[in-house]
């Protein structure tokens, strides 16, 4: 997309925007943010890696695989077992600061109740909001690019570089739709209210269905020719986020009901497969045709993601974790928030016990 000496809308803020808004920025002759809602991001730090810190890395791999493999969110990150009570302000605000000096999302790990306890989770929140004030030099700028309406983590927190610090630039501008919402595009830009804006181009960053919508997409029918539509009408629902009732030798890898977005994706994705390899091996190996889960495995897991999930912060926000920015999708808590390491002992138990819970024909 070419941008260079044009007017430039970007509609939206979340991840995607927030990666794109300061490249736009540097090219625009002038850029138009619109912001409904606020997001946390914390820097990513990237930069170019130097032969030693490449040789550290690789020295320690396997040892970081391993870890990933049974840390919450899958990443090799210290996870402490901590309570944020039990850590004075001084050791508190270190923590933070450290951690934020990593960057990426390992904040999130600094303390075991950030995503059990609102009052912890607002300490978070707002170290997050000192930082976007330091880092946007306007204050009423600042401020309205600070979330207040969600725990932090509870919508997907955005990793950036430079995104604050876009907003000191004089070809910018930041426009909250929250109150006032666009009325109308227009051949020329965009209106809200009475105020045009000139805009030569427009970039959307309003999100998509998440985790279920590219399921649903296809037509998938199951026993009886039951769509997968009907089946997930109230919500979707499987066994361990692997298999569907119903849907015979039908597999989802990262889908609704596991870890998926709440983890690193590929430490997922890699045991999702190793199950489900492991398992099409041992139907060969006993000329099975077919498995599928019962319907009390299914209800059970559907449970159990329920119980846990409303044990966290996570159905307070209006997130796309909830299917809150799909008009009419039903309002489910759509990952599995027990953490990586602990889905993947249930699931490993679930295959050690011969599929218990799954009929196999």
């Amino acid at each position: 997309m070419d941008v260079a000496g044009k007017r430039v809308g970007v509609i939206g803020t979340g991840s995607s925007a927030v990666q794109a808004i300061p490249i736009i920025a540097q090219e625009a002759a002038h850029l138009t943010v619109f912001q409904r809602t606020a997001n946390f991001s914390v820097p990513a730090w990237n930069g170019p890696l130097g032969a030693d810190a490449v040789r550290k890395r690789k020295a320690r791999y396997e040892t970081l695989r391993s870890l990933a493999r049974t840390t919450p969110a899958g990443n090799p990150w210290n996870t402490s077992p901590q309570s944020i009570w039990e850590a004075t302000p001084e050791e508190r605000e270190r923590e933070f600061e450290e951690r934020y000096a990593v960057g990426g999302f390992c904040l999130h790990a600094a303390y075991r109740d950030i995503f059990q306890d609102p009052a912890a989770n607002e300490l978070l929140c707002e170290f997050l909001r000192e930082k976007i004030r330091r880092r946007v030099h306007h204050p009423a700028v600042a401020e309205l690019l600070c979330p207040y309406d969600h725990p932090v983590g509870t919508k997907r927190m955005c990793v950036d570089t430079g995104y604050f610090e876009t907003y000191n630039r004089d070809n910018v501008r930041l426009v909250s739709i929250r109150d006032r919402p666009i009325d109308e595009i227009t051949e020329r830009g965009l209106r809200i209210g009475e105020e045009h804006f000139e805009l030569d181009t427009i970039v959307l960053g309003t999100g998509f269905d998440a985790i279920t919508g590219a399921l649903l997409a296809i037509d998938l029918r199951g026993r009886g020719g039951l769509s997968l539509r009907e089946k997930w009408a109230g919500g979707p629902r499987s066994a361990l986020g692997l298999a569907i009732a119903g849907f015979p030798n039908l597999f989802t890898v990262t889908g609704p009901g596991s870890p998926s977005v709440l983890s690193n994706m590929m430490v997922s994705i890699e045991q999702h497969v190793d199950w489900i390899v492991d398992c099409i091996a041992h139907l060969r190996e006993r000329g099975i045709a077919t498995i599928e889960p019962t319907d009390e495995r299914e209800d059970a897991w559907v449970a159990h993601v329920r119980e846990v999930g409303d044990a966290s912060l996570y159905p307070r926000a209006a997130s796309w974790y909830m299917g809150a920015n799909i008009p009419g999708k039903p309002r489910v808590l759509l990952p599995y928030v027990g953490g990586v390491g602990a889905y993947r002992e249930l699931c490993d138990a679930v295959a050690e016990r011969g599929y218990e819970g799954f009929v196999l024909r």
